[in-house]
């Protein structure tokens, strides 16, 4: 696997393990102060690098429309997700990085257009969008562990 695709695979695997001992209510609590729960965070981070890598280069995401919609950045937890959805989750998070690792082996990213993140970050190509994106689910698994010391 690509270093830079481990760097965001191993502390996916981390935080998974960190949430086990978490009930689906757990996992679906929002606590006093955040606007959504441990599942829209983890499902979060698989929409954001799937929007991130293919949706902004105009490519097909591995993930449904739904899913997309149900995480995607300004959403929240409209309704309790079930333990099927938190699988999907878990599943997600390896095929999909597998699939990215596959398609930058291509030329399917040449047409990456620039643009700046909310954050301020210019990303110009794919390469750089991946470099981007373990900032960006730090802020979601720091988050995520946050909530599980409170839930």
């Amino acid at each position: 696997m690509l270093k830079s695709l481990e760097i965001i695979l191993k502390p996916r695997l981390k935080v998974l393990e960190i949430l086990e001992p978490l009930t689906i209510e757990q996992l679906n609590h929002i606590p006093t102060g955040f606007k959504n729960n441990i599942i829209w965070n983890l499902g979060h981070m698989v929409a954001a690098q799937q929007g991130i890598c293919y949706k902004r280069a105009g490519q097909d995401t591995i993930i449904t429309d739904e899913f997309f919609n149900n995480y995607k950045p300004g959403s929240k937890p409209e309704r309790f997700f079930d333990m099927a959805e938190f699988d999907e989750i878990k599943h997600l998070f390896t095929s999909t990085l597998t699939q990215l690792e596959a398609h930058l082996q291509t030329d399917m990213f040449a047409n990456y257009p620039s643009w700046t993140t909310r954050y301020g970050v210019t990303l110009n190509n794919v390469t750089e969008a991946v470099a981007f994106l373990p900032f960006h689910e730090g802020l979601h698994i720091g988050t995520a562990v946050a909530m599980s010391k409170i839930v």
